[in-house]
């Protein structure tokens, strides 16, 4: 691997306009490919085997493709709901709707007790996230247009949410990122050649290849904020970790070539193998069964690949060039976090000695705060947010209020029956079924059954007390579905499932839940084969895999307080507890693992490094921590930064996952490399390199431990 990569080193060297060249092209084709060939963005949410899938497949094979969602309309004006001048109002805005696409006739309007307010819904013949963005706008634009003297009309459900205009957190990221950058480096030519890396990258990724992935698997609206933040971060520090080895190398007297090669071949190096865990990890997301992870996890891992190939051609290229020259531009006063590597007495240095002097009390009391933060995970309550968490001012939220305002929030998440009848005998059955329902608790509302034409199949629905992200209402979905549409329907001939989209939520949470294990267990183990590959040591494999465990979930603990909402809540703009949408715990093992990874293989990397050179565990494990700590220091910043860029989204779960993956970010760049690793390894002395003699015959050697072959790279 030295010697291929040492080869690449010097082609990005010797054709370095042909190199930078052939990466612009690349981008303006890829870019104008995906501008005017892009897909659409959408998923399927629906669970596979699913209740509420069934229910769903049911009510659109017999009520007209009636996909058991739908639009909600609710209006509110002081002279009456339904006064001669609001009725006139709402009918025009109604005859406007049902001109969109997928919208079918609206459903019984029903009027609040003060007579103000008054709420019917449009149901769709498609899911809520396959409707067309342009035509949420259109029932938006409808929705304002007939609003006025005093009536006031205001839409909720999936196609106005996706229509609604929202910031993307990507710039906040990118400028963060920049701040950091230069305040590392001190000089504005070092800290644009990373900021041009993740450009590059997110716009050959996000603008152009995930834009064309979405023609041909399903891609979810929030794919491209979430990729793009994690493209913009492992760039910004892939790069940064091949430019504080080429400025190392140039100031250790070395020839522009021989630093070029020296910086390939081994942050390049440890850059590759970094990469690959991140891919890998996020490619676990497969393991879920969830159709929409699957574009989840090939644009990130597309995002990744981009900026990891950028860090090892792109920029060499712009490295040569350059030479000393890369400290151009230099700010007063800045710049001394990524001076050349320090020597022995660095406070790196000293602190590691200090921890390894006392290795067994660092060890118990970095891992006693870990478990401690994530004590709170286990009061985690999985679900889905609802539309009550929006931003005060987007028309989904203000819908949500009203609706709540006028009949209860239980109104903004109905629940849907369907059921399949014998014969149209059955109808008085179906009567006594919905009867039943008015009388169960934590049941607001149900009106009268809908039967098909042909009399074979039924639609009951059933409106809450409570809101759809609450406990209650998940109680009342399982107490349907194991006590009350069995008992009610046995014996009867009658089919039934509990569907709508508050079902299907939950049906997701529980399908998540138990795939859980199988998703772990695949990315811990591909990891822990990949790092054995890397190092040849099981012993520092399976303590990355451990250490990794640990930050993740005390990154869940953390996240689950933020959730909790309160003061520590109302920091992000949480103000009561909300539910952890199911698929976060998720995607953030994904991420976070491949991540800690990296910076597991960036110091221990340079640790191995060190122990070749003189066989002692001891100094090499100082050594390498003082020549990777403000490296990873700084990087681990840069992420915090991009991943808190998060909090500017206006999805709570977009905010819970920024504020999740920075916190382990945080503890995984101090509790962890600068407590755990030095005490641990410490304590395992020689035992860190151990690996059976049997193991080391089969594996495949990736000299990551290698140093540069410098000059004699030369052709």
């Amino acid at each position: 691997m030295t010697r291929r990569l040492a080869r690449l080193a010097d082609i990005a060297y010797r054709r370095r306009g042909r190199m930078v060249v052939a990466w612009v092209v690349a981008a303006v084709v890829i870019i104008g490919l995906g501008s005017s060939l892009a897909g659409e963005y959408n998923a399927d949410y629906d669970t596979p085997g699913s209740e509420s899938k069934a229910a769903s497949d049911l009510t659109e094979r017999q009520f007209d493709g009636y996909s058991g969602q739908e639009v909600y309309v609710v209006w509110k004006d002081e002279a009456g709901a339904d006064s001669p001048a609001a009725k006139e109002r709402v009918d025009a805005f109604l005859a406007e709707a049902k001109q969109v696409d997928h919208i079918a006739e609206e459903t019984p309007i029903r009027i609040s007790e003060d007579g103000t307010i008054g709420t019917t819904t449009l149901p769709l013949t498609i899911p809520g996230w396959e409707v067309e963005k342009e035509e949420g706008e259109q029932l938006i634009a409808a929705a304002e247009a007939n609003s006025g003297d005093g009536l006031e009309i205001k839409l909720g459900g999936d196609p106005i949410y996706r229509a609604q205009e929202a910031p993307t957190p990507e710039g906040i990221g990118f400028l963060g990122a920049a701040i950091v950058l230069l305040i590392a480096f001190g000089s504005v030519v070092a800290a644009g050649l990373p900021l041009a890396i993740a450009l590059t990258g997110l716009g050959i990724s996000s603008a152009g290849l995930i834009a064309l992935l979405a023609n041909v698997v399903d891609v979810p609206d929030w794919t491209t904020a979430v990729s793009g933040l994690i493209g913009i971060g492992v760039g910004i520090d892939y790069a940064l970790l091949v430019l504080t080895r080429f400025r190392s190398a140039m100031n250790d007297g070395k020839d522009r070539h021989d630093a070029v090669v020296e910086a390939v071949t081994t942050a390049g190096r440890s850059v590759i193998i970094a990469g690959a865990t991140v891919v890998i990890a996020v490619l676990g997301l497969l393991l879920t069964g969830l159709p929409y992870m699957y574009g989840v996890a090939i644009s990130a891992s597309i995002a990744v690949l981009v900026v990891m190939l950028a860090a090892v051609t792109l920029l060499p290229a712009l490295l040569s060039y350059l030479g000393p020259r890369v400290d151009r531009l230099k700010i007063p006063f800045l710049g001394r976090t990524l001076r050349a590597e320090e020597n022995g007495e660095s406070p790196a240095a000293r602190w590691s000695h200090i921890v390894q002097r006392r290795p067994w009390p660092f060890a118990i009391a970095a891992t006693v705060l870990l478990l401690a933060l994530a004590a709170p995970a286990l009061g985690m309550r999985l679900g889905f947010p609802d539309a009550g968490n929006d931003p005060p001012d987007t028309m989904t939220r203000q819908a949500y209020d009203l609706n709540t305002e006028g009949f209860g929030p239980g109104t903004n998440g109905p629940l849907v029956i369907a059921a399949e009848l014998p014969d149209a005998s059955a109808e008085g059955e179906i009567d006594a079924l919905a009867q039943r329902l008015r009388g169960e608790d934590g049941v607001a509302f149900v009106p009268d059954p809908i039967i098909n034409e042909d009399g074979s199949a039924a639609i009951v629905t059933v409106i809450p007390t409570t809101s759809p992200q609450d406990a209650e209402t998940e109680d009342l979905v399982q107490r349907l579905r194991e006590d009350v549409v069995p008992e009610a329907l046995s014996k009867t001939g009658v089919t039934a499932q509990v569907g709508g989209v508050t079902a299907a939520l939950e049906d997701q949470s529980e399908y998540i839940v138990d795939r859980m294990p199988v998703f772990i267990a695949g990315i811990i183990g591909l990891s822990f084969l990949l790092l054995l590959v890397a190092f040849h040591s099981p012993l520092i494999s399976l303590k990355a895999a451990i250490m990794n465990l640990l930050s993740v979930s005390a990154a869940y603990g953390v996240m689950t307080l933020v959730a909790k909402g309160g003061a520590v809540g109302e920091l992000i703009g949480i103000d009561h507890e909300v539910p952890v949408a199911p698929f976060l715990p998720v995607m953030m093992f994904a991420i976070l693992f491949g991540l800690s990874m990296d910076y597991e293989v960036f110091l221990i990397s340079r640790i191995r490094e060190e122990y070749l050179k003189h066989g002692d565990t001891r100094r090499a494990v100082a050594d390498g921590l003082a020549k990777t700590a403000r490296v990873i220091t700084a990087a681990a910043a840069i992420m915090v930064v991009v991943f808190l860029a998060f909090l500017a989204a206006p999805d709570v779960f977009l905010k819970l996952f920024g504020i999740g993956l920075a916190a382990a970010i945080f503890l995984d760049a101090t509790v962890v490399r600068m407590v755990l690793v030095p005490a641990v390894m410490q304590l395992l002395g020689s035992r860190n390199w151990w690996i059976p003699n049997w193991l080391e015959r089969i594996l495949p050697r990736l000299d990551v431990e290698r140093g540069a072959v410098g000059a004699e790279a030369r052709p």
